[in-house]
């Protein structure tokens, strides 16, 4: 199946859920093939706002345009009434909406969303540990000090900001928070935590951690994705060229522990029998991130042409084995994704991440179209 035929049929999936869903979002189906929807109360249904910007952006098509929009008209209503905003998960929400918006039409009201979410994103800005918290509130006694690798997909948001404003504060302290993700969430084989606890006082580095891994000590896939594509976009920001190895060098752990059909098992350390979850949303990711890394090697790296086959190679298991293709009872993209394996929570099922990477590489690979976490041109 090509790229173009796989758009296609997102596109039939797509109209369809945006008459099921309405003005909720999707989150996580629940072991039937159907989404549970939310009505803001998450940190996912960016993801949603972003999938109706990319089908827009490739189909043109009037209806899924008034859709994209009235979910950015959602996300402007949540962050005037506050609703859900105090986690670190503030660029994935407004980069995929407003911001998409902004990049997509240059709409002057979604780009001053966009930096409003920016704001609301530097409070979890922490002096003493140098760090943005990733939840609880401040100098909460299990959380105060710890941050999580998926916080490098919202950085670019404060990237973007300073961009936009001027204002160095944005980029510079997404830039000490990339950077001290780099040195305690990146172990030596090239591996990650998903977690790192640190003094809240002191800053002095206390251990790392997991909340969704096999273990604290294990690889947890999607982490291990956040960290490919999350420390490329900020070799992108910074042009710091430790980002871009260290996106290489994370890329290479996990295309090396990859099984047959290279799609990621839910963890690497988990035990690797026929009924242990796969997350199809972690390849996804990981094809994105590899797709990004990409533009920023030189046609002479060697790791090159083994990065270029590896995204066809997951891209054409993703394509046969786990995807959908249009099927109207089925409401996601990618079957066999996993929220949280270790909390029993969808541990096999659609994800909209998953969803919203699969429809970001299909449009990198077919148009070059990249996404909405850094400005075009």
């Amino acid at each position: 199946m090509n790229w173009k035929n796989a758009i296609e049929h997102t596109l039939s999936t797509t109209r369809l859920n945006i008459k099921r869903f309405r003005d909720h979002s999707p989150i996580v189906s629940l072991g039937d093939g159907k989404y549970h929807l939310t009505d803001h109360t998450s940190w996912t249904e960016g993801f949603w706002s972003g999938i109706l910007w990319l089908s827009y952006e490739y189909s043109q098509d009037p209806e899924i345009h008034a859709a994209a929009i009235r979910t950015v008209e959602s996300f402007n209503k949540r962050m005037t009434a506050g609703k859900e905003l105090d986690h670190h998960d503030i660029g994935f929400l407004y980069s995929l909406s407003a911001k998409a918006r902004w990049i997509t039409e240059k709409d002057e009201a979604s780009r001053q969303l966009a930096l409003q979410a920016a704001d609301v994103l530097m409070k979890r800005w922490r002096a003493a540990p140098q760090l943005f918290q990733a939840w609880g509130p401040e100098g909460d006694a299990d959380n105060g000090g710890r941050i999580i690798i998926d916080c490098l997909m919202n950085l670019p948001l404060l990237c973007w900001a300073t961009e936009q404003t001027g204002d160095p504060g944005y980029a510079g302290y997404a830039r000490i928070h990339a950077e001290k993700s780099r040195r305690f969430l990146v172990r030596g084989d090239d591996s990650s935590y998903h977690t790192f606890y640190f003094d809240q006082q002191t800053g002095n580095a206390l251990r790392g951690g997991t909340a969704q891994g096999y273990q604290d000590g294990s690889t947890w896939t999607r982490g291990q994705a956040w960290g490919v594509y999350g420390f490329a976009l900020a070799y992108r920001y910074f042009k710091e060229p430790h980002y871009l190895e260290t996106s290489k060098r994370m890329a290479r752990y996990f295309l090396e522990h990859l099984p047959a059909d290279h799609v990621a098992y839910w963890d690497f350390d988990a035990p690797q029998e026929e009924s242990t979850p796969r997350d199809s949303s972690a390849s996804a990711i990981v094809v994105c991130g590899l797709l990004e890394l990409l533009e920023h090697l030189p046609e002479e790296d060697p790791d090159r042409a083994w990065f270029e086959e590896a995204v066809n190679k997951s891209m054409d298991s993703l394509l046969n084995c786990y995807f959908t293709a249009g099927s109207p009872s089925e409401e996601g993209f990618l079957r066999h994704g996993s929220y949280s394996v270790r909390g029993n929570s969808s541990p096999d099922d659609f994800m909209i991440w998953g969803d919203y990477f699969f429809l970001e590489a299909l449009l990198r690979l077919q148009r070059g179209v990249p996404g909405y976490w850094y400005e075009r041109g």
